[in-house]
């Protein structure tokens, strides 16, 4: 089916699902999950044919991004179900007021209608983006990237059945069959059938995006995240947060991708840090690309590199971290303001007075004092799970739950009233 019948079905599905019980959508969601874990099987070796496709041509980080296990899978079910939980976003009055010549006014939490999701070598994406989606009465488009497509493909036929056991149109999830660069040109000037688009992967399929599209975009992060560890910061804290930022995932969007230390503590610290992140580890040891404060401290040892000139303005995603020695929790803000995509970043010190500045001078989604950049994510800030992290202000900012995929309407009701 070509993407324009893809994109003309799904229009015609439109708001649909918002006019639905929230107890069938619900209903669709636990089909959803169950589907997921029946059809365990054939997930998992469509995933191992992408695997053999392509892994050969992908990094270590990358393929762990692709490859599924029955742990992941069950995840997924397990977030679908988190998704079913969650309280109705359909219908919900924001606000309701009475004027003085007796109309009420009330501002409606509504679809937004048909959203579609630009997305790479991520599976989970397809039903966290779905499941939110159904859950917020919108209709789903899913573009995959190649190096994914038989592993979505069998997600979305799975979901597709659990949707239409119980009556509903199977075009309440779409899944565009053309890979190639031209489809996603199509959504992006899809006017008229795409009431939002949002990607979800690298700097240059978000750059295509915000430049190219003619339907509304929502920016989601390449997340150039930073870690400032001040003067007054406990070591022990600061190192696990570090390791846990950098190194539980790092071809993640908030996995940490620069470290700023302050110069009163780097002699003590850095040496520190680098037996965490190389010495102590046996696999999967970290760069570190050093600014040439730094580089006076742990220059010429393994692992370690003068940075270069893009280097602190790079998404690694890979066990790679930029670090640089500032002066103070002033020059640390000012770096973070040069180089930060604006996802999440994050102070450890024990100074409050410090944080505080901190949180209110660093302008990203996210902004931490004393945890991991790890907690950007959907589910950890109980949203079930997420669309994407928006890096833009509006209308989203931050991970994007059910209600970042509605709007609102005016209902207006009056006794015969003009003006």
């Amino acid at each position: 089916m070509t993407t324009k019948q893809i994109l003309e079905n799904a229009a015609k599905q439109r708001n649909v699902p918002g006019h639905l019980f929230a107890s069938a959508r619900n209903a669709a969601l636990g089909f959803i999950a169950d589907y997921l874990e029946s059809s365990m099987s054939d997930i998992l070796a469509a995933n191992k044919q992408d695997l053999d496709n392509f892994s050969s041509t992908m990094s270590d980080v990358m393929v762990d991004r692709l490859r599924l296990d029955e742990g992941r899978i069950k995840a997924m079910a397990d977030g679908v179900r988190a998704v079913a939980a969650l309280p109705e976003p359909v219908g919900e009055i924001i606000e309701t007021y009475t004027r003085p010549d007796g109309l009420e006014i009330s501002k409606v939490r509504v679809p937004l209608g048909v959203v579609a999701i630009i997305y790479e070598s991520r599976p989970n994406v397809t039903s966290d983006a779905a499941a939110l989606c159904l859950k917020s009465g919108n209709v789903c488009v899913l573009r995959a990237g190649k190096e994914a497509h038989a592993t979505v493909s069998a997600i979305v036929a799975a979901m597709r059945k659990a949707i239409k056991k119980v009556g509903f149109p199977e075009d309440f999830i779409n899944l565009i069959e053309d890979t190639s660069r031209e489809s996603a040109n199509e959504l992006m000037n899809a006017v008229g059938f795409v009431d939002l688009l949002i990607p979800r992967g690298g700097a240059g399929l978000i750059k295509a995006c915000v430049e190219n599209a003619k339907v509304p975009v929502i920016q989601t992060g390449t997340g150039i995240c930073h870690i400032f560890v001040d003067s007054s910061a406990d070591f022990d804290m600061a190192l696990s947060i570090i390791e846990n930022a950098k190194c539980s995932r790092p071809s993640v969007c908030n996995a940490m991708e620069v470290c700023l230390v302050h110069a009163d503590i780097a002699k003590q610290f850095l040496p520190l840090l680098y037996k965490r992140l190389v010495t102590d580890r046996d696999i999967n040891k970290v760069i570190l690309k050093l600014d040439e404060r730094a580089c006076k401290i742990l220059g010429g040892q393994p692992f370690c590199e003068r940075a270069g000139e893009y280097d602190f303005d790079t998404e690694f995603l890979d066990y790679k971290m930029a670090v640089a020695v500032v002066d103070d929790d002033i020059q640390a803000v000012n770096h973070i303001a040069a180089h930060s995509t604006g996802h999440s970043d994050c102070i450890v010190t024990s100074n409050e007075s410090i944080a505080s500045r901190f949180v209110m001078d660093v302008d990203s989604a996210a902004v931490y004092v004393n945890a991991s950049t790890r907690f950007t994510d959907g589910g950890e800030f109980g949203l079930g799970c997420e669309m994407g992290i928006s890096t833009q202000k509006l209308h989203a900012r931050g991970p994007m739950g059910l209600k970042e995929l509605t709007t609102y309407k005016y209902v207006v009701r009056g006794n015969g009233n003009i003006r």
